[in-house]
C-alpha cells in the first residue's frame, strides 16, 4: 500500500535523472583599491610583459663590460673621466703648494692639546704667580706638543677664547638693549684688528732691535690670544656683579697676564742674548728688555680698552 501510495498517478510522466556535474569554483577578481588611481603594472614582468627591456627603462640591454657602458654613451662617460682626471691632478697640486700659504704642519702642532693641558693652561693663565719652571721642553731639537708641556705655546685656548669672548660681548649688549649684528661685528673686528696691529709691532721692533730668537709669528698671536681668558671672566662678573666685580677680577686678570707674559717672552728674547754673550747691562740687553716690558704692559691696556665700554 505504501507503494501504491507513493506510486506517480498514472498519466504521469517520468523525469529523467542526468549525472551531476561537479562545479569548479571560481576565483573572484581581485578588488582594486578605490583611490588608486592606476592600476599596478609591476607584476606584468613575470608575465613576460617587458622581459627583454633593460631595469635603465629606455629599451637597450644593460653594458656588461665598461667597454660596452662607454660605447652606449661615450660622450658623458668621456666628460667624467676628463673631470676625475681634472679633480686628481687639482688635488695633488694644493697639498704640494698649501704650505707655501698655510703652514697646516705647524698649525697642527698648536691644535695638539688634550682636556688636562687646557685645564692646567687656565689655571697659570690665571695664578702664574707659583710657576717655577718656565723652560719650553725640547725632543732632538723640535719642541714637544702642548699637550705634554704647560709652558709650549698653543692655538686652541687663544682660538676658543676669541670666539667665546665675540658671544659674551653679544650677550653684554643683549642685556643693555643695545645688540644689533653690525655692533657685534664691529667689536669681532676691532678685536681681530688690534690682534694684528700687535704682531706687526713686535715684528718690527724685533727686527729694528735685531734679535736672533725663535719666536715665530704663529707664537705671538698665541701668547697676544691669551689675554681673552681675562677679558671674559671680565665681562661675566661685570655682568654677573656690576662693575665692581668687573674692575676686581680684570684687575687680577690684568696682573696675571702681565707677569706670565713677562715670564715667557724673556725667555725667547733675553735668553738668546745671553746665549750670543751680549752683557746684562749692554746697550741692545736693555732694549731687548724694554721690549718684552713694553708687550706685557700692553696686554691689560688692550683688556681694558676692548670691554669697558661692555659694562654698564
Amino acid at each position: 500500500m505504501h507503494a501504491a501510495g507513493l506510486s506517480a498517478p498514472a498519466g504521469t510522466p517520468r523525469l529523467r535523472k542526468w549525472p551531476s556535474k561537479r562545479r569548479v569554483p571560481v576565483s573572484q577578481p581581485v578588488m582594486a583599491d578605490p583611490h588608486q588611481l592606476f592600476d599596478d603594472t609591476s607584476s606584468a614582468q613575470s608575465r613576460g610583459y617587458g622581459a627583454q627591456r633593460a631595469p635603465g627603462g629606455m629599451g637597450y640591454s644593460n653594458p656588461s663590460s665598461p667597454q660596452e657602458a662607454f660605447l652606449a654613451d661615450p660622450v658623458s662617460n668621456m666628460a667624467m673621466v676628463c673631470g676625475s682626471t681634472l679633480a686628481a691632478q687639482g688635488k695633488e697640486l694644493v697639498d704640494k703648494n698649501i704650505d707655501r700659504f698655510i703652514p697646516v704642519t705647524k698649525l697642527k702642532y698648536y691644535f695638539a692639546v688634550d682636556t688636562v693641558y687646557v685645564g692646567k693652561k687656565l689655571g697659570l693663565l690665571v695664578f702664574p704667580y707659583l710657576h717655577q719652571d718656565w723652560e719650553v721642553q725640547y725632543q732632538q731639537d723640535t719642541p714637544v706638543a702642548p699637550r705634554f708641556d704647560i709652558n709650549a705655546p698653543d692655538l686652541y685656548i687663544p682660538a676658543m677664547a676669541f670666539i667665546t669672548y665675540v658671544l659674551v660681548a653679544g650677550l653684554a649688549l643683549g642685556t643693555q638693549d643695545r645688540f644689533s649684528p653690525d655692533l657685534l661685528g664691529l667689536q669681532a673686528s676691532s678685536a681681530l684688528a688690534w690682534l694684528t696691529l700687535e704682531v706687526l709691532a713686535i715684528l718690527l721692533s724685533l727686527y729694528l732691535v735685531t734679535v736672533n730668537t725663535d719666536l715665530t709669528t704663529i707664537d705671538l698671536v698665541a701668547f697676544l690670544g691669551y689675554k681673552y681668558v681675562g677679558m671674559i671672566g671680565g665681562v661675566l662678573m661685570g655682568l654677573l656683579c656690576g662693575k665692581i666685580g668687573y674692575y676686581l677680577v680684570l684687575g687680577w686678570c690684568c696682573v696675571s697676564i702681565f707677569v706670565f707674559m713677562i715670564r715667557t717672552l724673556r725667555l725667547k728674547i733675553l735668553a738668546e742674548a745671553a746665549a750670543e754673550g751680549v752683557p746684562v747691562r749692554g746697550a741692545r740687553n736693555q732694549l731687548r728688555m724694554y721690549l718684552t716690558m713694553a708687550v706685557a704692559a700692553a696686554q691689560p691696556l688692550l683688556m681694558y680698552w676692548l670691554t669697558f665700554h661692555l659694562v654698564r
